[in-house]
């Protein structure tokens, strides 16, 4: 494995365990945290988990550009290049919108949206997982 596909396997497994850490322990805290302190804390939140989130993410689209570029056009990965342009739209036309909302204060149905559209966000980086798994060795 080279050194840039390496790089990319890793944050998108460093990316994996993160979306399943929010879907199964963050998001279903936020209900937990109650009314008077969750835009305090739902502000916090979005603060931090930026922090690890974005240089992740990022990190996993330049490099699949750039494998995609150098020429590496191995069926696993191009297939694997599909959930990651959902997770992009997904992320920025479902769950930022999601987070938005929440940042005015807890509303349980924007919180149920939040946790439910994420289970597709969390199967496909689960699927990009496997596909990079499955096609390197």
């Amino acid at each position: 494995m080279n050194a840039l596909l390496a790089c990319h396997a890793s944050a998108t497994w460093a990316l994996v365990g993160l979306i399943w850490t929010v879907q199964l322990v963050h998001y279903p805290l936020f209900r937990k945290v109650g009314a008077d302190a969750f835009r305090g804390y739902h502000a916090e939140h979005t603060r931090r988990i930026t922090w690890v989130v974005a240089p992740l993410m990022t990190t996993e689209l330049l490099t699949a550009i750039l494998l995609f570029l150098g020429g590496q056009r191995e069926p696993w990965l191009v297939v694997s290049f599909v959930p990651l342009a959902f997770n992009w739209l997904a992320t920025w036309r479902v769950q930022m919108p999601l987070h938005k909302q929440l940042s005015a204060g807890f509303d349980a149905e924007m919180h149920r949206r939040l946790v439910s559209s994420n289970w597709w966000r969390t199967i496909a980086w689960s699927i990009r997982g496997a596909c990079l798994v499955l096609g390197s060795s």
